[in-house]
């Protein structure tokens, strides 16, 4: 315990460190603009019950100057979706490697583990004009497929990794009370996924929303 306190401690004041300027840059967001020019953003925190100190104006400026609400709007409409589908079909895909056989799985998932080193550059002229014929561009639903195909192979890759590794014991059992694949898949595999599933939702939600 005594061994593994300095590198708690250690690690705390990392983290602190790490946080500090967005914690900063978030007190900084809802100050009186005059103020900001004036005093630190701490001084806020020192007068936190001053009601001088704190105003909504700045977000209102923001999402109402030059149509930024509706910019913000669409970068949800877009980043969500393109978060949610290739998750919840690479999370199917996953277990169905992992713990289903088939004929083919092994080329199957060669083929998807080959397909994270293709630049995404290479497919980007290729859906185009596949987009173009299929009346998809410039669409939601384009947008959407797009990503979910950029990324999936990556999505399958780290969940099978993750639900490869889960204990056999868990499957048996649930084969033996008489759950099926799917039942066996909700009720078991997806809960003890959740770790694996955030990680790759907060991954993706944060490549889709920069390449906006």
């Amino acid at each position: 315990m005594l061994q593994s306190l300095p590198l708690r401690i250690s690690v705390i004041v990392i983290c602190f460190l790490w946080t500090l300027p967005t914690a900063g840059l978030l007190v900084s967001s809802v100050r009186n603009p005059q103020l900001i020019t004036k005093t630190g953003w701490w001084e806020g925190l020192l007068h936190i019950f001053d009601k001088n100190q704190w105003t909504l104006q700045n977000y209102q400026q923001v999402l109402a100057a030059n149509g930024m609400g509706d910019a913000f709007l669409n970068s949800l409409i877009v980043t969500i979706p393109s978060t949610v589908i290739p998750i919840t079909i690479a999370a199917f895909a996953a277990y169905a490697f992992a713990w289903i056989p088939f004929r083919g799985r092994g080329i199957l998932f060669t083929i998807v583990v080959a397909l994270l080193v293709v630049p995404l550059q290479m497919a980007l002229i290729p859906i185009l004009k596949l987009y173009s014929g299929a009346s998809l561009y410039g669409t939601f639903v384009g947008i959407w497929l797009a990503h979910t195909a950029f990324g999936l192979p990556l999505a399958i890759f780290l969940l099978y990794n993750f639900i490869s590794q889960l204990p056999r014991d868990l499957f048996e059992s649930a084969s033996i009370d008489g759950a099926s694949a799917f039942q066996t898949f909700i009720r078991i595999v997806l809960p003890l996924s959740i770790p694996a599933l955030g990680a790759f939702a907060i991954f993706q939600f944060l490549w889709v929303w920069n390449d906006l």
